[in-house]
């Protein structure tokens, strides 16, 4: 029997299944990095960006609910490998001067993945005529930018801090 050809309403649901996953990791990545945060902007930063993590999966439940299937999480690998650096890193540079600029690094590799990712949704979701689902997923995608662009003020200036401690 022929298995039926895959679409890219197929390939929209696996990736929005991977991201689920990858959003919900990022809440707890997210946590572990406030709490290792020593400068206290990056801990709020880091604070404030779970907080919208968690309405972003919120988000992409409703986009589950728009296609009509169940919200559900795909291990991500890419994810898992961002995430377990994450720890090495912390491991590693954790009780150092280096330990926030290395915080930065890993939380940029994490934003700049779900920035591609939520991008080539939104980019899908228009071509599928799911215009409510390309709405919901830009205001992720603008999110995203937006904490991106404030990591990297920050690394500008805390790690002058960092550099200055060595």
């Amino acid at each position: 029997m022929a298995t039926k050809e895959k679409t890219l309403h197929d390939a929209f649901y696996e990736t929005l299944k991977d991201v689920y996953y990858a959003e919900k990791q990022s809440v707890k990545a997210l946590k572990k990095s406030a709490k290792a945060a020593k400068a206290p902007e990056l801990k709020q930063a880091f604070e404030k960006h779970q907080e919208e993590s968690a309405v972003q999966v919120e988000r992409l439940t409703q986009v589950f609910e728009l296609i009509g299937k169940p919200a559900r999480a795909k291990t991500c690998e890419a994810m898992q490998g961002i995430t377990s650096e994450m720890e090495e890193d912390l491991e590693d540079f954790g009780a150092t001067a280096a330990a926030d600029a290395v915080l930065i690094g890993c939380a940029q590799a994490i934003e700049h993945y779900e920035i591609a990712r939520y991008g080539m949704l939104k980019t899908w979701a228009t071509q599928l005529g799911l215009p409510d689902a390309a709405k919901l997923l830009d205001a992720t995608l603008q999110e995203e930018k937006k904490t991106d662009e404030l990591l990297t003020k920050l690394a500008e200036t805390l790690n002058v801090d960092a550099k200055q401690a060595a």
